[in-house]
């Protein structure tokens, strides 16, 4: 099949892309255009060029199957410089999401038409890069500065309708591809649409706009952005080689390698043994359980066209379940997540209720109560007695045995593990725990879920916290153990905020509830190794009440919308230093950084070495989309890799020598680097 087909209707020639899925600008595409171009520039019969795609969309970016090849020519750049350079205006129609590379081609033509429901966006720094092929110095002069830096800055598409009113498209209409490419064209002939060579248009960057951007922005891959967008000020081919090798420089960096290796485990993770099991249908779902946790859960179902009966076991709980369902769905729509059409008919497939028997026909149970495993027992009892046979049991644990909840009922194949995240019905991550007796179609099914709800599913086998929250908690202590020996909690917070992370590890603590990882730590204590440090600042914090935002007073103090230190937090420390005959020390935050990134490789590499992960991309996936892990990180066991393995140990051992229990080198670890590997070549498997 040939990427690029020509048809010429003298005067005009109608060139078509046609390149599924998406047209990517692969090197058939970009072949085909220089050829289909060369070839029109010597037919004197055509006076008018008219570029559109086949399909759902234009060219939607790269050539995902081209990243980490060897460059083919022609290359973009050289492709949107001859589109710009022809002596035969170029009509550009745009529709369904045109991006990156799709869009550098059409700012490379003289005339662009977008089609209604059109979205355009330059997302290449979601990759670590920046757009290669001109988009950093043609778009300045078609758009004013702060549209322009924005689009190159952030990577959000914009609509049609804004693209037209900022001056990116001269046109919009609403009629197919084709249609639309032959009208332009004969209003190119006509005059009534005039063709503009874009390197020819004033630039309409600001160096205030520059000051603005960068006063608000942070990070290599945004200021690299900024750098190219600035270069836009010199003559367009200087400006062009700057950006050229702005990009290359990008190609190289650690921030690309790692935002490439998240962009592709959000798709590694779907390759898990049972992908060929049949999988049940869906459609109807239950939740036991309306607090914020079931409520979201309900929400997402809800969102995704799913019926939803939530049991609860009181009248107000049935209340406070259906107001919170309510104003998640108001804030669908103020997200443009649902329609206000919509919203009655979403809200109306909700039936809230204290009649666990309501739940007999539904496909679906998802149980979200309390992490108590007397409670999940006797829920699961009761489900195994009503629920038709077929139907899925899952739970929405954080911690605990999945096996230990499925022994519960005389089907333990239907039962399964579904962890959401917090808030359920925006957090992406969703970890499948399979059990040692769950069919392997209800894991399918669970897989099929996921992605009608729009989120990224990790499988995962049992354990005490499966694979985000086991690794969470050991890392987790290496924060307590920097705090004990000296490190404010908010010099930690701050360091890792700096580091990548949305919010600081204390700071998480609070939002999520201190009381909840309080009980944890009381199941455990009873097989809590002696050789443990233990750590009671946050036990002192809880016996006070403080539970974090839900109380107005955790590590935090949180006030009128406002957050402050908690200075008591400070007396507890000392306190417990005294108690234990520590002197506190001083560290850096580089210190903290590698501390704490060091306690998280040492647990992943176990969860990997136990099989509890499938692969070392499926831990970096649930850090990437359940624990807000810094993109261009690509994950902890991504970010192993960058920093080198070697150096791992050698910082684990050093720190062994102060607590030989907590700092022990994983044998996995120790294998990959006597063998000279990565945990990227586990991931090839």
């Amino acid at each position: 099949m040939t990427a690029i087909t020509t048809i010429i209707e003298s005067p005009i020639a109608l060139v078509c892309i046609d390149n599924p899925p998406v047209n990517a600008a692969g090197h058939d595409v970009r072949d085909g255009l220089v050829a289909a171009l060369a070839e029109l520039a010597g037919n004197d019969a055509v006076q008018v060029i008219a570029l559109y795609a086949a399909g759902r969309t234009f060219v939607a970016g790269a050539d995902i199957r081209e990243f980490g090849q060897p460059p083919k020519p022609p290359m973009l750049p050289e492709v949107c410089d001859l589109l710009e350079e022809s002596v035969k205006p170029v009509v550009c129609v745009l529709h369904g999401t045109t991006l990156g590379g799709g869009l550098e081609l059409a700012l490379g033509c003289h005339v662009r038409v977008g089609i209604t429901g059109l979205k355009v966006g330059l997302p290449e720094v979601n990759l670590g890069l920046l757009p290669g092929a001109g988009g950093t110095q043609r778009l300045p002069r078609l758009v004013e500065g702060g549209t322009a830096l924005t689009m190159i800055t952030s990577g959000k598409p914009i609509s049609a309708e804004a693209a037209l009113e900022a001056g990116l498209l001269d046109a919009l209409v609403d009629m197919k591809p084709e249609e639309a490419a032959r009208m332009a064209a004969a209003q190119v002939l006509e005059g009534t649409l005039v063709p503009r060579v874009t390197a020819d248009q004033p630039n309409r960057l600001g160096a205030d706009d520059l000051d603005t951007f960068r006063a608000k922005s942070k990070g290599e891959v945004t200021e690299r952005a900024l750098q190219a967008a600035e270069a836009s000020f010199l003559p367009i081919a200087e400006g062009m080689a700057a950006e050229r090798a702005l990009f290359l420089a990008a190609l190289e960096s650690d921030a690309h390698k790692g935002m490439k290796h998240a962009f592709f485990a959000e798709r590694a993770v779907a390759h898990i043994p049972e992908a060929g099991a049949e999988t049940r249908d869906l459609t109807s779902a239950g939740i036991v359980g309306g607090g914020t946790m079931g409520s979201g859960i309900a929400t997402a179902l809800l969102l995704a066209g799913l019926p939803v009966t939530l049991v609860e076991t009181a009248a107000e709980r049935v209340a406070f379940a259906r107001d919170t369902i309510t104003e998640n769905l108001k804030g669908a729509v103020k997200r443009g997540k649902l329609s206000v059409d919509a919203f009655e008919a979403t809200l109306g497939a909700l039936i809230c209720t204290t009649d666990i028997g309501a739940l007999a026909e539904v496909d679906l149970v998802i149980e979200a109560v309390f992490e108590s495993i007397d409670v999940k027992h006797q829920i699961f009892t009761q489900l195994d007695q009503i629920c038709k046979a077929g139907a899925i049991l899952a739970t929405n644990t954080s911690y605990l045995d999945v096996n230990d909840i499925a022994a519960c009922t005389t089907r333990p194949a239907d039962v399964i593990g579904l962890h959401f995240f917090s808030p359920a019905h925006v957090m992406r991550l969703l970890e499948v725990v399979v059990g040692k007796d769950t069919a392997p179609e209800v894991v399918a099914t669970s897989f099929k879920l996921a992605k009608r709800l729009r989120k990224v599913a990790v499988r995962a086998e049992v354990c005490d916290g499966f694979i985000g929250n086991r690794i969470l908690s050991h890392y987790r202590r290496s924060t307590e153990y920097m705090q004990l020996d000296g490190a404010p909690f908010e010099q930690i917070d701050t360091a890792l905020e700096a580091f990548g992370f949305a919010m600081g590890p204390f700071a998480v603590s609070d939002l999520a509830g201190l009381d909840i990882s309080w009980a944890t730590r009381k199941r455990q204590a009873a097989t809590r190794p002696a050789a443990e440090r233990y750590v009671d600042i946050a036990d002192r914090i809880c016996e006070q009440g403080w539970f974090g935002r839900k109380t107005g007073k955790g590590f935090y103090i949180y006030d009128a919308g406002t957050r402050r230190v908690n200075s008591e937090v400070a007396t507890f420390a000392e306190a417990e230093r005294a108690s234990k005959g520590i002197t506190a020390r001083r560290f850096s935050d580089e210190e903290i950084v590698e501390r704490y990134m060091a306690a998280m490789v040492v647990e992943a590499a176990r969860v990997v070495e136990e099989k509890i992960a499938l692969r070392p991309i499926d831990v970096d996936a649930v850090f990437l989309f359940g624990y807000g892990f810094p993109r261009h990180w690509g994950g902890p066991l991504q970010y192993a890799d960058i920093t080198g393995l070697a150096t791992l140990v050698a910082r684990i051992e050093t720190y062994a020598q102060e607590d030989a229990h907590y700092w022990q080198v994983p044998g996995l670890l120790h294998e990959l680097v006597s063998s000279g590997r990565r945990f990227a070549d586990l991931n090839k498997g």
